[in-house]
């Protein structure tokens, strides 16, 4: 069973700009109660997509520079990534059936 993936500021772009996968990163916080709803949907996620997708986290605490450049203003923030290219994120929880189909929908949007 596959889990998440922990990113730094050292390793964002190792870990998620040059990733062979698509990354789905979340930006989230220990003191963040919509952080702590959502770590369930994302290890599923990671498990269940783990031959396709990378899910990550970074805790925007600290890792204040990849925070600001990419330009994070809450938490939790989901990104999606795919071949070093930010292609879309969206701010707060949500149900597991909802960011996968607005993960989805950035991933098919990218290949056309």
């Amino acid at each position: 069973m596959s889990s998440s993936i922990t990113v730094t500021d050292e390793t964002f772009e190792r870990d998620v700009l040059r990733s062979e996968k698509p990354v789905l990163l979340e930006f989230w916080a220990e003191w963040c109660p919509p952080c702590k709803m959502i770590a369930p949907i994302l290890e599923e996620i990671a498990a269940e997509r783990a031959d396709s997708l990378t899910v990550a986290k970074i805790d925007t605490d600290t890792n204040p520079e990849t925070v600001r450049n990419c330009g994070v203003m809450a938490n939790p923030t989901l990104s999606f990534y795919r071949n070093g290219q930010l292609l879309g994120s969206v701010v707060g929880a949500r149900a597991k059936s909802k960011l996968l189909a607005e993960l989805d929908a950035a991933l098919l949007s990218a290949v056309r």
